[in-house]
């Protein structure tokens, strides 16, 4: 397929995974429209190097868009794509947040509403902008539509069948691993500090888990500064084990892990390793 360059996408809160998928409708050619009202400077900032149109107020993208794609914090997921279908919006929304696969087909109800169209989206990777590195799947009737507007750019948009909560299943089960082994290692060098053999504990890492070891100061310092984002998406990993049956204390735990990390906010140079580890006791 052909994207159609009379097609306007509108971009809600293009953060730095936001704007990068922007971005990759921009290299297609796409009008990309955002609203700045209440957003911070760093925001503009993006929005403006990666060229999409200021249009002030969401009732104006509600009012230009065809599509409207959601990439905000999690807990917010259900409450923007409220307010985008409050004012009428009938278009195509795709919800490209990491939410459980329940969370994302009580936003396809408030999608039909409207009788618009809805598409589940899961994002994996980081910000888009280096080919190869991101993938966004997109799952539900609409999603090879979708999927022409980023053929050009740096991020890879991979179509799945099974519809609503497909692609956010996804999501899901992957993160699963990658941030909720973070937190759980996290939390494995505390106990060890607590005991008095975290030393003995690397020694023997050393010898039979080295990939630990690299993992506990670069990942783990990543992990910290990224762990006010992580919290919600640790209880909406958990709601979707709770949902199929499954245990979910793992990733309740988890969320509580990075809860405590939250304060690294911001931080260049957040710790790793044992201490992350000291941070982790303080705050018990």
């Amino acid at each position: 397929m052909t994207a159609d360059a009379t097609v306007t996408i509108g971009l809600l809160h293009p953060g730095e995974m936001g704007s990068s998928i922007g971005a990759g409708a921009r290299a297609s050619a796409v009008r990309v429209i955002w609203a700045s009202d209440e957003r911070s400077d760093a925001t503009c900032t993006r929005a403006e190097a990666d060229g999409f149109e200021d249009v002030a107020w969401l009732n104006a993208i509600v009012n230009q868009s065809q599509i409207i794609v959601s990439v905000c914090p999690p807990e917010f997921a259900t409450e923007v794509a409220s307010e985008v279908h409050a004012l009428g919006f009938r278009g195509t929304y795709v919800d490209a947040n990491a939410i459980a696969p329940m969370t994302s087909r009580d936003i396809a109800k408030i999608v039909a509403r409207n009788g618009g169209n809805y598409v589940d989206g899961g994002i994996i990777g980081p910000p888009a902008r280096q080919l190869g590195t991101t993938r966004m799947y997109l799952s539900g009737d609409s999603a090879p539509f979708v999927s022409q507007f980023f053929d050009k750019g740096d991020l890879e948009v991979i179509c799945i069948d099974g519809g609503a909560g497909a692609a956010s299943a996804l999501k899901m089960a992957y993160a699963a691993w990658t941030k909720g082994t973070s937190a759980l290692l996290a939390n494995i060098h505390a106990l060890a500090l607590a005991e008095g053999v975290h030393d003995d504990l690397m020694n023997e890492w050393r010898q039979s888990q080295i990939e630990l070891i690299k993992r506990s100061d670069e990942g783990l310092s990543s992990a910290a500064m990224k762990a006010w984002r992580f919290v919600a998406e640790m209880d909406e990993i958990a709601s979707t084990f709770a949902g199929n049956g499954l245990p979910d204390g793992f990733h309740t735990a988890a969320a509580d892990v990075y809860r405590r990390l939250a304060d690294f906010k911001g931080h260049s140079n957040a710790p790793g390793g044992v201490e992350l580890a000291q941070y982790l006791l303080r705050r018990s």
